[in-house]
């Protein structure tokens, strides 16, 4: 008990005195900033710090969690704390079953850090320990020594094997002591050393026939490790020649995946003997397990041949003793060495790290998306590998330090060209002939909001009639936007326009799903004809993104306005009785041909629904007056005769092209006279038919009319009388034979359009009557506006000034201007007052007009 607590102490010393130097080679022995050295003994127990690799790294204990640290290694010797970052053992390290007997011994992985990306490359050397005693490949030697055998005969005996490596591993050896032998050390050209059975003094096998002898290797490890073997010596009468080899070393250089039972080398032993004693057999020598799997030794011919697969990438170089034996029990021994030269019979290996997918369409160019490791097993150039990128892609790969890749984008990224990548990562050895191996790679893209909603069309145009019904479907709009969801789902809203200002109800809505634009009211032609409202397009990413649309609504007309009779007012005669409807003179000494009167009317549609046409569907004599089909007006068919009735009523109808088609109707009263004096007995006859106080006020305006003529003739004969010397004034430059009518409506003020065949002049006369024994001054120029002007359509919302007046209503004031149209034929006046008095006031002035060929105010008779 007391030896192994003193043998247990010893180990736990040594094992301080290893561990304290890997330690400090740890913290000495840093490299590059990638690449991370460690040393420690072999047999660590499970959990035992190895180094704090996070510290190596330049990583705080804050980091780690951001950081993820971890190993990446084909197989799992070692762990890393997450806490801490320290690197520890995690299995048992046996560095004779990892790297066998080779002189180094490493084991090599990477550390993967996260955000951002980044590989290390970690090495761990495992350093040796003696946990290994010498071994015999047998528990008993058996020699025979011929008694003859002169002292000082050297017997080669078996070489003990130790597993471990340097110090550890040089044997010495021991021998029982014995006065008929001694123990002798023969070092070979390799440096290891072969124990011999030395003959001190001669043998007499009658005195002892055998002896029973212990060999002892002992290495050099701390603490001491040692083997034993029993050697058996027999002593016999003959044999006296041991066999020899014609080397010591024998070695050969073979090709790996040689097939098995091929030919590696043959060796060759000699005995000097006769019958059996010069017989020699071959076997293997003192030699592991794998080595007797891989070849074979034929005992005959010495023949060596393979008898497994030789595989180089697992061991490159075979170490092994060969023994010849005679049939006298005599040996001896030689070494073989043999060397396996690489192929390329091993393809790069790829193992993919780590792959950041998806990456935002938005990440810049360099940005690493993924690491992966090449690996080939072969050496020199056919372990040498190259890779590449198969595949059209923004992406490209970049080399890195052991066998390290990282694919990085190469340019920009566009989801909505690409939404994912797909490619091949190719890697290829030197070898001959060349290997490759491929791995795929799919990279996804994910969505940016980088592209704004587009619409169909830059603008849009749609066609309603009017008088449609609210909430009538118009047109529909659509944009597209090419990012995907939240980022491509598109919303619509009115953005302004004619049809959107503040402060007023829009004529249309739009649906903010689907973009459906819908009439928020009926619409009216004549007050609106065209209107345009802007549709926005929004998406719903952050920020948001947006596009507008102009849509423009046209209107169109519909046959809803009857044609309106501007001249003969219509509805006067209906409404004041026949005395006061409008009239015409015609003299009977009109040809055929003769303008009696011009019907004049507009219709506030417009297209076909304002063309007008003109019908005399009524006439006391129906050959005697014709009108014209598109201008209006009123002609004699014939010439006027005697038979004709004095007094002539015409009705004609006025008709626009609409579907239907919608009509009005003009009365017009004429009187057939050559002159007005003859045309006031008929104006007396029609003003007999009415009631008793209109017939009353009818004569008492006429008197009154005609006190007022006498009184302006005789001031006009002495204005003549004054200006003759001087010659005519420029009032008389008015006289001509112009025949009035009288108009009892003015012009309609309140619709956007109308249609006039011809133009007319609008004439504004003084409002205030002439006083009494005055001359009238020469009349102010009057102002004349175009047809156009007078009855031209207002733009859409708006209305005239005068909308608030009735059409055919009198001004609010006595004295406000009055109005009068002409079209160069003939011209007619409007007032106010009643129909009898407004006729025989401008009976009054049109006598005076006759006599004094001057242009009266329509109040000269007050």
């Amino acid at each position: 008990m007391a030896g192994r607590q003193r043998q247990r102490q010893r180990r736990r010393r040594a094992a301080g005195r290893v561990l304290l130097p890997a330690l400090l080679l740890c913290l000495c022995c840093r490299a590059a900033p990638e690449r991370i050295r460690y040393a420690i003994p072999e047999e660590l127990g499970r959990g035992s710090l190895v180094g704090p690799l996070a510290r190596d790294l330049g990583l705080s204990p804050a980091d780690l969690p951001a950081r993820k640290l971890r190993l990446s290694a084909e197989k799992q010797y070692f762990t890393v704390s997450g806490e801490s970052g320290n690197l520890y053992v995690s299995e048992r390290l046996d560095r004779e079953e990892m790297c066998g007997d080779s002189a180094s011994c490493s084991v090599s992985f990477e550390a993967l850090v996260q955000n951002p990306l980044n590989v290390f490359h970690v090495d761990v050397a495992i350093q040796d320990v003696n946990d290994n005693s010498p071994a015999f490949s047998k528990a008993a030697l058996d020699l025979e020594i011929a008694e003859w055998t002169v002292p000082g005969a050297r017997f080669p005996l078996e070489m003990a094997r130790d597993a471990d490596v340097g110090s550890n591993s040089l044997l010495t050896y021991q021998l029982t002591s014995n006065p008929s032998f001694s123990l002798a050390v023969k070092e070979s050209p390799d440096g290891s050393k072969q124990p011999e059975l030395v003959l001190e003094r001669a043998l007499d096998r009658e005195k002892q026939s055998s002896f029973q002898l212990v060999l002892t290797a002992v290495d050099g490890g701390e603490p001491v490790r040692s083997g034993t073997v029993q050697l058996r010596v027999n002593v016999t009468d003959a044999n006296d020649n041991a066999p020899a080899f014609s080397k010591s070393v024998y070695e050969a250089r073979v090709r790996e995946n040689l097939p098995a039972g091929s030919l590696v080398l043959r060796v060759r032993a000699t005995d000097a003997d006769a019958g059996s004693n010069g017989r020699v057999s071959y076997s293997f020598g003192n030699v592991p397990d794998g080595v007797r799997a891989l070849f074979s030794v034929d005992s005959e011919s010495g023949e060596v041949r393979t008898a497994g697969p030789l595989d180089f990438e697992e061991r490159s170089k075979y170490s092994f003793g060969l023994e010849a034996r005679d049939g006298g029990g005599l040996t001896a021994h030689c070494k073989v060495q043999i060397d396996i030269t690489d192929e390329n019979d091993n393809a790069p290996e790829i193992t993919m790290l780590t792959v950041s997918s998806p990456v935002p369409e938005d990440a810049p160019a360099g940005t690493v998306v993924a690491l992966l490791k090449v690996r080939d097993q072969d050496s020199g150039e056919n372990g040498q590998v190259s890779c590449e990128l198969s595949g059209e892609a923004p992406l490209s790969i970049v080399a890195s330090s052991g066998g390290s890749y990282k694919v990085v984008t190469a340019s920009a990224l566009d989801r909505e060209q690409a939404p994912e990548h797909r490619v091949t990562v190719v890697a290829r050895d030197r070898g001959i002939p060349a290997l490759s191996s491929r791995a795929a790679l799919v990279l996804e893209v994910s969505d940016v909001n980088d592209n704004a909603p587009v619409f169909e069309e830059a603008a849009y145009s749609a066609y309603v009639a009017e008088n449609n019904a609210a909430g009538a479907p118009v047109l529909r709009v659509r944009a597209r936007d090419a990012d995907a969801g939240a980022n491509g789902r598109v919303s619509y809203w009115l953005a302004g326009g004619s049809a959107g200002a503040a402060g007023a109800a829009p004529y249309v809505s739009v649906e903010a799903r689907s973009g459906a634009v819908y009439a928020q009211r009926s619409f009216d032609y004549e007050q609106c004809r065209e209107f345009a409202v802007a549709v926005r397009a929004q998406d719903g990413g952050a920020p948001a993104r947006s596009s507008t649309a102009t849509v423009r609504v046209f209107v169109l007309d519909r046959n809803d306005n009857a044609p309106r009779v501007l001249w003969p007012a219509a509805g006067a005669g209906a409404g004041a009785g026949a005395g006061s409807a409008p009239f015409e003179v015609v003299p009977r000494s009109a040809e055929a041909g003769y303008l009696v009167a011009k019907v004049v009317a507009v219709d506030a549609d417009a297209g076909r629904n304002a063309w007008l046409s003109y019908e005399l569907v009524q006439a006391a004599e129906p050959a005697l007056f014709r009108v014209g089909l598109h201008s209006g007006e009123v002609r004699t068919a014939r010439a006027v005769s005697e038979r004709d009735a004095a007094k002539q009523r015409l009705v004609a109808v006025v008709k626009d092209h609409g579907q239907p088609a919608l009509s009005a109707t003009a009365t017009l009263h004429v009187v057939l006279a050559e002159s007005l004096q003859e045309a006031l007995p008929e104006l007396s006859e029609r003003a007999a038919g009415a009631d008793s106080p209109a017939e009353l006020q009818f004569y008492l305006v006429l008197a009154l009319a005609l006190l007022s003529a006498l009184f302006l003739l005789s001031v006009a004969l002495a204005v003549l009388a004054r200006v003759r010397r001087a010659g005519p004034p420029a009032v008389l430059r008015c006289l001509g034979a112009q025949r009035f009518s009288v108009a009892g409506a003015a012009f309609p003020a309140d619709f956007c359009e109308g249609t006039l065949p011809s133009s007319y002049n609008l004439c504004v006369a003084p409002g205030r009557a002439v006083a009494e024994g005055a001359w009238l001054p020469p009349p102010p120029p009057l102002p004349s506006l175009p047809a156009e002007e007078l009855l031209g359509g207002e733009p859409c919302g708006k209305r005239s000034p005068s909308s608030s007046a009735g059409a055919g209503q009198p001004p609010a004031e006595p004295d406000a201007p009055q109005w009068a149209v002409s079209d160069g034929t003939s011209s007619f006046i409007t007032r106010s007052g009643s129909a009898e008095e407004f006729s025989l006031r401008n009976l009054c002035c049109l006598k005076c007009y006759e006599l004094l060929a001057v242009k009266v105010d329509p109040y000269c008779v007050e």
